[in-house]
């Protein structure tokens, strides 16, 4: 019996495989959360800095003179940057720099064994890495609860991972990397050959409206206000829920992303006194509405013509 025959047939191993695979992303994820941001800082300065090395006249005070025929020659940095990704280097303790070790790094239960404290100099570690692990746990199995062992289930759960990390990179930085907007959308794009969730043709034209249908609200908001209401990442976003769901789904999306953005946008200002003034990232109201939409967007849309009925 392989493995297919065997998740189809054991609903146990099932949602068994899913909970212990998605506690380990979810434990990666955390990783991507706290570097991709900075990765994407590392990138802008070092691109801003050839530029202004290549417009930028020489610096005669840095360079030498060799005696032997007067010439100036520069002298080349050959000093590497420090390598810094998804994989390297090692997550450390930022208090005391300790390496932590792979029986430190098991999602949830290394936290509880460690009691929340480093292992080395016990500074506190934040309760927000089991959190980010369990909730990717937990919505990875509502969805194969909701699809059970199907193509719908595999693709719902990778779009869940990838709604996770970009609403927290969002809410940290107001930033929705095109690193996993873009291959968000491609995922989407391919699946709809299948199809899992659209066809391809509703996939194609979700993914273009998707991301038009922002832009126009942007380039209008701008226009009359003079300010930039919402970043071309939420675009994307859209687009990317548009090609996995299609363009059918995109009127729920919005409307559920701007009640959800109302309710919680007054309960945040309400319980932390958060000036209201500071914008607001959308991109965590899409990420949650589209992820209803995906689960529960054809029972919603059958209930709502039920009532007009």
């Amino acid at each position: 019996m392989s493995i297919l025959d065997l998740i189809s047939q054991n609903a146990a191993y099932f949602y068994g495989l899913v909970a212990i695979f998605s506690l380990l992303v979810g434990s990666f994820l955390n990783v991507v959360i706290h570097r991709l941001p900075i990765m994407m800082e590392r990138a802008w300065r070092e691109g801003l800095e050839e530029f202004n090395g290549l417009n930028e006249p020489p610096n005669l005070s840095n360079a030498e003179t060799d005696p032997s025929d007067g010439e100036i020659s520069h002298v080349e940095n050959t000093e590497e940057p420090d390598v810094f990704n998804l994989a390297v280097p090692r997550s450390r303790c930022p208090s005391c720099n300790h390496e932590i070790t792979a029986l430190q790094n098991i999602p949830i239960i290394s936290y509880l064994m460690l009691g929340g404290k480093c292992g080395n100099c016990k500074a506190p570690i934040s309760a927000r890495y089991p959190i980010v692990e369990f909730v990717t746990m937990v919505l990875s199995l509502v969805v194969a609860w909701q699809f059970g062992p199907t193509p719908q289930a595999l693709l719902g759960i990778v779009a869940t991972w990838f709604l996770i990390s970009m609403t927290m990179i969002d809410f940290d930085h107001q930033l929705l990397p095109d690193t996993l907007t873009l291959p968000l959308m491609w995922i989407g794009l391919l699946a709809a050959l299948m199809p899992v969730f659209a066809d391809l043709q509703s996939s194609v034209i979700g993914a273009a409206a998707g991301y038009m249908v922002l832009w126009s609200v942007y380039q209008l908001f701008k226009l009359v206000t003079g300010k930039e209401g919402m970043g071309y990442g939420d675009f994307k976003l859209l687009a990317a829920l548009g090609a996995i769901l299609g363009w059918q789904a995109l009127p729920m999306i919005i409307l559920l992303s701007s009640l959800v953005g109302a309710i919680l946008g007054i309960a945040i200002i309400s319980m932390t006194g958060r000036d209201k003034n500071i914008p607001m990232p959308f991109g965590p109201f899409l990420a949650t509405a589209g992820w209803i939409a995906m689960l529960w967007g054809e029972t919603m849309t059958n209930w709502y013509y039920g009532l007009l009925s």
